[in-house]
């Protein structure tokens, strides 16, 4: 999966980054490598679907994927 991220130098120093094709999905971090490493973290956390919050009938079936 590619995601598009629009990165910003933050007012204050460092930077600041969100993913449009995810709703409210952003981060930051002090150096560019530190907020490269937070969007991946960031992005996980924001596509992470709890299984209890989803109807699940013992018909269904619930697996993990990498992408």
């Amino acid at each position: 999966m590619k995601l598009k991220v629009v990165i910003h130098e933050a007012d204050e120093g460092g930077f600041w980054a969100e993913v449009p094709a995810i709703a409210g999905c952003a981060t930051q971090g002090e150096t560019f490598d530190e907020l490269l490493q937070n969007i991946y973290e960031a992005v996980e956390g924001c596509l992470a679907v709890e299984v209890r919050d989803i109807a699940v009938t013992d018909k269904d079936k619930v697996v993990e994927i990498a992408v």
